[in-house]
Order: structure tokens, then sequence, then C-alpha cells
């Protein structure tokens, strides 16, 4: 995820997306979406007010009590929000213009990647508190973790390069050179490699993570902004942002074999945890298409909010999460319908997010002593541990 530092035209082979140059608000989104060129942005852009559309009288399927993390690029916070009443109800500080989030469902970790001050923030989502600050490679855009919660990778857009941290002693253990401008991670279910789309380089580079070398190089369309995996790690969808298109790549073969039409700037794309959708925000259209996995047609689109940028599943997959960087809001999802059921506020320019549901042992307490403050009230998450999806 790019943030709005430096704009420069559409056009332009710069290391900038459509996303950086829409962050300057509504009139550099009709700008940058008609490939005009946009002034740069202020480092941290103030929200401003924006009207925020009731949820319909009857919403989606219950949501199993779960949590989600949302990355507040322009507040340098993650919004922390229950999906159980879709409210928020913490807010936690942490590094300068965060990024993304990914979550480690065993250590009861999520690891933030802050772009402005080259670090990772770990969060412990037992109390909602900053443990460690990790410091990692230049510009880190985006975060993964291995299935088994052992190592997690960030792409480090400024310096071509990945870093792999371990979860057991927040250190970097490597550093890995990729293609340039490496801005999206994800890594397959199966644990055995991690993808890096590179934004300036149109192309993906295939890491295997047990010896943390690059093994493939594949060209994809231009400018990848984004990827993921789908959950039989036989795929990769990977947005390409000046193509409207999504590039899907077998894993057997490391190459390309279809190409999947999508709508203006394609960002964020997730798969629903069956593999039988994938959801991707299209930030130009202020939409949300609907891919089916099968046919590799795209059979919806769902209006949500300002500049759609990642996208989250729950574990279940009855509920999608989009965060909406333009209006600084999150949209919910009823996947069985493809409908809007509710529009919550987070933070200033909402980014990436994960959602993890905490196991049946786990609790949700509020205490007046302790815990993550949101107004007047002290909220405290205890949780045992968690399952969850992350959106890289």
């Amino acid at each position: 995820m790019l943030l709005p530092h430096v704009i420069v035209s559409r056009r332009s082979r710069g290391p900038q997306s459509a996303r950086r140059r829409v962050g300057a608000g509504l009139l550099a989104t009709a700008l940058a979406c008609t490939g005009m060129t946009v002034l740069a942005a202020p480092a941290h852009a103030a929200a401003t007010g924006t009207t925020v559309l009731a949820a319909p009288a009857h919403p989606g399927p219950a949501a199993v009590a779960s949590v989600a993390y949302v990355a507040n690029s322009n507040g340098d916070t993650v919004s922390v929000i229950s999906t159980g009443t879709n409210t928020v109800t913490g807010t936690i500080t942490v590094g300068n213009k965060p990024d993304a989030v990914a979550a480690v469902p065993a250590a009861s970790s999520a690891y933030v990647v802050n772009y402005g001050d080259n670090t990772v923030s770990v969060i412990n989502t037992a109390t909602n508190k900053v443990t460690a600050t990790i410091p990692v490679g230049n510009s880190p855009d985006d975060v993964a973790i291995t299935p088994n919660g052992a190592n997690v990778y960030t792409t480090n857009y400024g310096g071509n390069t990945a870093s792999v941290i371990s979860t057991a002693t927040n250190k970097v253990i490597a550093t890995i050179p990729v293609g340039a401008g490496p801005n999206a991670v994800a890594v397959s279910p199966n644990g055995a490699e991690a993808y890096v789309a590179n934004y300036n380089g149109n192309t993906v580079s295939v890491i295997n993570t047990a010896t943390n070398k690059i093994t493939a190089t594949v060209p994809v369309g231009t400018l990848p902004l984004w990827l993921a995996v789908s959950p039989d790690s036989s795929r990769v969808y990977v947005t390409n942002l000046d193509d409207n298109t999504v590039s899907v790549i077998s894993t057997a073969t490391n190459t390309v074999t279809a190409t999947i039409p999508a709508g203006s700037t394609p960002d964020g794309v997730a798969f629903s945890p069956d593999g039988a959708t994938a959801f991707v925000p299209n930030g130009c259209y202020q939409t949300v298409s609907v891919i089916d996995t099968a046919t590799q047609t795209v059979t919806a689109t769902i209006p949500v909010g300002t500049f759609p940028a990642e996208t989250a599943f729950s574990p279940d997959g009855a509920t999608a999460y989009v965060t909406n960087y333009g209006d600084n809001t999150v949209s919910v999802i009823d996947t069985a319908t493809n409908k809007v059921t509710a529009t919550v506020p987070v933070g200033a320019g909402p980014y990436g997010l994960a959602v993890l549901t905490p196991r049946p042992s786990s609790v949700a307490a509020v205490s007046p002593a302790s815990g993550a403050k949101t107004g007047g009230t002290t909220v405290t998450i205890a949780d045992t541990g968690f399952t969850g999806a992350t959106a890289p």
C-alpha cells in the first residue's frame, strides 16, 4: 500500500500508486482517476468530516465474536473493531504512517508496518499494547506471516528488499533483494513460498521460505499493486494498477495463466476462505469486484466507500471487510447477498486490516482500570488465542 508522499502522473513509471495520489482527498481522487497529475499531499493529511450512511435495518448474518485491526496511515494508529457490534472498541498508537497489519494467531500478536519510520510495531492482541518496535528496511509497505507463525515478511519499497523477522526474537534474520519497488507480500497457506509484487518492475518475486532465496521472477501486468494466494496454494491473484486487470499465476509453473478485467485502479485483492470467490477493491470506481474463481470472471460489483483499499474476510467467510481510505471508514459486506450491511468510522486513512476470531475460552471485558481507552470507556480484550484472516 503506497502512501501519498510524492504524487506524479498516472502514466509515470515512478514510485507511486493511485492510492498515493489520492491521499490528498476527493479532488486528488478525481484527478488521479482521470490520469492527470496531482500535487503532493501533506505528510499527514488531516481527516475531513464525512457523512457515514446508516446501516440497513436488517443486517447480514450475525458475525462470530471476532476483532478487526485496521491500520490508519494518516493517524498513526490502529483501530480495533468488534465485529459483533461493528463498533470501534479501542485505538492503539503505533509508528509513523502504519500501512498494513498481519496477525499471528498462535502467539496472540499482530505486526504493523510503519512506512514513515522504517519499523514494525508488535501488538499484543490480549492487551492491545505495543510490546516491541522492530527496525526493518526502507519504507516498509506490507507484511505477511507464515502459517506456523514463525516468521514475518515485510516488503521494503524504498530499498527493493524484503525483511524476514523471527517472531521468537522479534529481530530481522534475513534481508532478501527482490524486484523494483516491492509493494505487497503474501505467504502461501502451505507455507512453502512468499510472493512479492514489484510495483516498479512489473513482476512478482517468488521466495522459498525454507531458504529465503528467490526461485522465480514472474512477469505480470503494469504496476502490480497487490496480490493474494488461494487457500489451496495453487494460484496467485495480482492486481495491476495501470492495466485495470488481475493476473492469475499458476504456482505449479510460475506462469500467468489468465488475465481478468477488473475495475479502475484495482487494489487489495483477497480470497474467500473456501477459495470460491475473490474480492477486488476498485479505488477509482468506489466498488468491489467479486470474481468467481472457477470461471475467472467478475460476477458482481458492490458499491462501497471512497477509494476502497484492502479486503479481509471473516474466518467463516460470511463477512468481508473493506477499508475505505478516502472517507475513513470500513465497509462490512454480507457475502451471501454481496450487500453492505454496515459502515464503521475508523481513524484517518485506513489501509490494511486483519480479522481475528477469539477461541471459545476468550473473553471481552470492560474495566475502569486497564486496557485501551476509547472516549470515556476503557476496554480490555482478554483473549487466550486467535484464529483469523489477514489482508496483507
